[in-house]
């Protein structure tokens, strides 16, 4: 496996120096990526990267992709995107598209995610060297999730107008053919790409065909191949100016995901406060420090019973999230994921962007769970927590961020009583957690003991 540098494109903001688990047994400092001066470097680092590029993608069919070897092993169809030097974003959709990317839609809020996803004339948006990728659209700040439940409303409008087409042409077709279509197994990767293969076969058949429905089916077969909606915006969009859209769609039952890129304030607008931020953070119309408490998107969505939610920070546990990202698009309803993206608005070293947002799990600031709604059905509980009980103060992890420091430098007093709160906030909330991780569900259909 190599790691290569696009030497064109890097911004240099040494995340992956940070987080680089291999050191050398010389010199511990050194590791199997180190920060160099770019110039004495980017004239051979220009022909290792086009011999990269040259070399062909794994098949997918070949690895596990909900996995971290796996999933880091597959094509990413978003990159070079022009975010914020280590924005904790752009993780999270790399990851989703080297998972589902060739087959996904989606639905992007107005804020960061869309200004650096469709910086026209460029995107970072891609294709594979197949020519397939995300099919991507912004939307208002307002009705995103409206947007994306269109998306899936037309898709499955499409999907049963090209069943219903396949019925009637079965004499043409062939009742093996139709059967194999319909009946087709489309949750792995093989399956996937079985189903393309029968449409491409499908598609040559009606194009000789002058029968008038044969030309409607010929138009939308590629239907019959599983998409997948992802409906993507930041915590402006999903706890406040759009959460009443989000809970709408959330509520329909319909089968889309939504992946909240949670910065904790309107990054986009210059930094005001949203019912993301935390309580004590300064933030535009919080000069004071916030005098409330963070909205708990997460868990209002589990009050519904039938959505996937998780709460996620690929910098704390990467294969918690990618395990999340899986069971979330594997799903047959609504799913929430809500994303911890680190951000400069936060006041961190943008380096330690990763192991910043693990402190904050290990602080019981960012609890990471997954709740799956199948779960009672095999015995198990619904609600999964993924991090270990706080074992840092969560003074010592906000003291590093401006946000919190700035007000315990100018008013001293302030600070020190909303960050009193703010911890009884993280004492509370992880007794609930603890609790609700241990309830058991009417259709559990195995009762076991309780884990210790």
């Amino acid at each position: 496996m190599t790691i290569q540098v696009a030497p064109a494109d890097c911004t240099g903001c040494e995340v992956c120096v940070d987080i680089c688990p291999a050191h050398s047994k010389e010199e511990v400092k050194h590791k199997s990526i180190n920060m160099e001066p770019a110039a004495d470097h980017r004239a051979r680092e220009r022909e290792n990267f086009e011999f990269f590029l040259e070399i062909p993608e794994i098949d997918r069919g070949k690895v596990k992709i909900d996995s971290i070897k796996g999933s880091q092993m597959l094509e990413p169809l978003f990159e070079f995107s022009g975010a914020c030097a280590g924005c904790g974003e752009t993780p999270y959709l790399k990851l989703l598209t080297q998972m589902f990317g060739d087959r996904i839609l989606v639905a992007n809020a107005t804020g960061c995610s869309s200004i650096f996803g469709g910086n026209l004339p460029t995107t970072p948006w891609s294709a594979n060297r197949e020519g397939r990728g995300p099919a991507w659209s912004n939307s208002l700040f307002e009705d995103n999730a409206e947007f994306g439940l269109g998306m899936r409303l037309a898709l499955d409008h499409h999907r049963a107008y090209a069943r219903d087409l396949l019925h009637r042409l079965s004499d043409e077709i062939g009742e093996d053919s139709v059967s194999e279509i319909l009946g087709a197994d489309q949750s792995t990767e093989e399956g996937i790409r079985a189903q393309r293969g029968r449409v491409a076969q499908l598609k040559e058949r009606l194009r000789e065909d002058r029968n008038p429905r044969a030309r409607d089916l010929l138009a939308i077969a590629d239907q019959l191949v599983e998409k997948s909606v992802w409906i993507v915006g930041g915590d402006g969009w999903a706890y406040d100016i759009g959460f009443a859209g989000l809970d709408h769609v959330l509520a329909s039952g319909k089968n889309v995901n939504m992946l909240v890129l949670d910065t904790e304030v309107y990054s986009n607008t210059g930094g005001q406060a949203s019912k993301a931020t935390p309580r004590g953070a300064v933030a535009k119309f919080a000069a004071m420090g916030k005098p409330t408490a963070k909205k708990d998107l997460g868990m209002l969505a589990t009050a519904y019973g039938n959505v996937y939610v998780a709460q996620v920070a690929v910098g704390a546990d990467n294969m918690q999230t990618v395990k999340a990202f899986a069971e979330a698009e594997s799903y047959p309803g609504g799913s929430l994921i809500v994303a911890y993206s680190t951000c400069i608005a936060q006041g961190i070293n943008m380096a330690t962007s990763m192991s910043h947002q693990k402190l904050g799990v290990n602080s019981g600031y960012w609890p990471l769970y997954r709740y799956d709604p199948r779960l009672p059905g095999k015995g198990e509980y619904a609600l999964r927590l993924d991090s270990k009980k706080p074992s840092v103060p969560l003074k010592e992890f906000a003291m590093k961020e401006g946000r919190f420091a700035m007000l315990a430098r100018s008013k001293p007093e302030v600070a020190e009583r909303l960050l009193g709160e703010a911890q009884a906030d993280v004492d509370e909330r992880w007794r609930l957690y603890e609790q609700l991780a241990g309830i058991e569900h009417g259709d559990l259909a195995v009762r076991e003991e309780a884990p210790a």
